[in-house]
């Protein structure tokens, strides 16, 4: 079972409005309550204030992620957009009855639920001011407090406020690109480390700085779009490169193009073999998404018609590691 709570705050009864935050959580929405695909993903219960007759209360918001980390499944998933409060007692979330913003609902009895849960992964995304704080110790600011098989990804530290732009939030701009596609691994999954990779990459150093605290063995899987390569032939990888730093010899015959204007000499060159060429058209393609590259030629016509091998990058290497191992 995978469940996703989305919430969205725009609307304030005495603190000031936001504008984004609603569509930034239909934005997320639409991202994870499917894959790429089509088919089903998370389970997903969306909560938004848009205005008076519409508002998010302490008791609702509290009430709700009770319920999302109840229980037992595989993925609970946590986003909420809106106004975040802190002071000296530690972060706290506001919903649409905030008076001072500590009377919101605290981020550390957020997280109590959350490390509390039998559910195997637990993912806290939060674009809100300070969030950073959450899963920290009040007492020793350096330290989180995560349980095993919790992730917790922010926006901001404890001492930023959230940006907007183009009445977005910039860092879920950024996760809505991540779970487009932009973060995939080859596999065609989006982690939260990916995420959090895509997201740290395109913020420059003076910008907000979004927070990673996580306590896995493993990443779980929070969309799959459609990978770059098809599955059958990454798994090849293995059987191109039986082991680690082997170097593929290539020949003529695994180019089918042959370029008259080129300067070498087609004379006595021997011609292109179908089975070899399906190889390297495989090859081509790892080699376009950085798995391998040629050694001693510019690109992989010139390794092929001058007898060069090719040999795999760090990422191809490990992409080898996991053929090998039948993980992919």
């Amino acid at each position: 079972m995978r469940k996703a709570l989305i919430v969205g705050i725009d609307w304030y009864e005495n603190v000031a409005p936001l504008y984004g935050c609603v569509n930034d959580s239909f934005a997320v929405r639409s991202m994870l309550d499917r894959h790429a695909d089509g088919s089903i993903n998370f389970g997903v219960r969306h909560i938004t204030a848009t205005g008076p007759n519409a508002m998010a209360s302490r008791d609702e918001l509290r009430g709700a992620i009770q319920e999302l980390f109840a229980g037992d499944g595989e993925v609970a998933l946590l986003y909420f957009a809106g106004h975040g409060h802190i002071e000296s007692t530690g972060g706290y979330l506001c919903s649409s009855d905030v008076k001072t913003g500590n009377d919101g609902l605290a981020l550390a009895e957020i997280m109590t639920m959350a490390n509390q849960s039998r559910i195997a992964n637990r993912v806290i995304i939060l674009d809100s001011c300070h969030s950073g704080v959450a899963g920290g110790n009040p007492l020793q600011h350096k330290v989180a407090e995560v349980s095993d098989g919790v992730t917790i990804l922010t926006a901001s530290t404890d001492e930023q406020y959230a940006s907007e732009e183009n009445g977005a939030g910039i860092f879920t701009s950024l996760l809505v690109d991540a779970l487009g596609g932009a973060a995939a691994n080859l596999v065609g999954e989006v982690t939260p480390g990916g995420v959090y990779a895509h997201v740290d990459q395109s913020l420059g150093p003076w910008a907000q700085r979004p927070v990673f605290k996580t306590n896995v063995k493993r990443f779980v899987s929070l969309r799959k779009v459609q990978p770059p390569l098809e599955l059958a032939e990454l798994r090849r990888i293995a059987e191109f490169f039986p082991s680690a730093g082997y170097q593929m010899q290539l020949d003529p015959t695994y180019e089918p193009e042959r370029n008259v204007s080129c300067a070498t000499d087609l004379q006595g060159v021997p011609s292109p073999d179908p089975d070899h060429t399906a190889i390297f058209s495989i090859l081509q393609k790892f080699n376009r998404v950085g798995l391998l590259v040629p050694e001693g030629a510019p690109h992989m016509w010139h390794a092929a018609m001058e007898s060069k091998a090719v040999r795999l990058t760090a990422l191809g290497e490990h992409y080898r590691r996991l053929a090998a191992k039948d993980l992919i």
